[in-house]
């Protein structure tokens, strides 16, 4: 996540560098390779974190549910309902990826115009949901930072002072 908005901040020094006061870039060519690279870097970046996301995301969920509420930030439940969006949307589109280049034709490989745009439309679909998790990933870092810091609902018993007995006499 913090890979992604470094890709995010780089992009947006970019842009404000490549853009005119209304938006439009300088050249369209060179503007548009640059966002395609944003869009293949910001998703090598959270091919690491994919696959445990789920679990990420039940574990903030279990976190947040045992918080004291006066711990409990108000835009928490806002962004792992965003991550969820996001990452369910990511699967929709990695599963239509999938499909993509299995039909692509066999002299399609990686490096070649058909099966590098083909990726780049899917970096480029993808891009949106990726930095959802780039903004609101953090969340899960605070939630569980919260949690470490928050007063255990185990509360130990007190140990017990031995019993000291003494012989009875006779």
């Amino acid at each position: 996540m913090r890979d992604s908005q470094k890709i995010l901040d780089a992009w947006d020094a970019y842009s404000d560098e490549h853009t005119g006061l209304d938006g439009w870039p300088y050249d369209d060519h060179a503007y548009g390779i640059r966002k395609s690279q944003r869009d293949a870097d910001t998703a090598e970046a959270f091919e690491p974190l994919r696959y445990g996301a789920r679990h990420l995301l039940a574990t903030a969920e279990t976190q947040l549910a045992q918080l004291p509420e006066n711990t409990v930030q108000s835009r928490w439940v806002y962004q792992l309902g965003a991550l969820h969006t996001a990452l369910d949307r990511l699967d929709e589109l990695h599963e239509q990826w999938l499909l993509t280049r299995d039909a692509l034709p066999a002299t399609a490989k990686p490096g070649t115009a058909e099966f590098d745009e083909a990726l780049a439309e899917h970096h480029a679909e993808s891009w949106s949901y990726l930095d959802d998790w780039a903004t609101h990933g953090k969340a899960l870092r605070e939630i569980n930072t919260a949690a470490r810091k928050a007063p255990s609902s185990l509360v130990p018993m007190p140990a017990l002072a031995p019993v000291r007995r003494t012989a009875a006499r006779k």
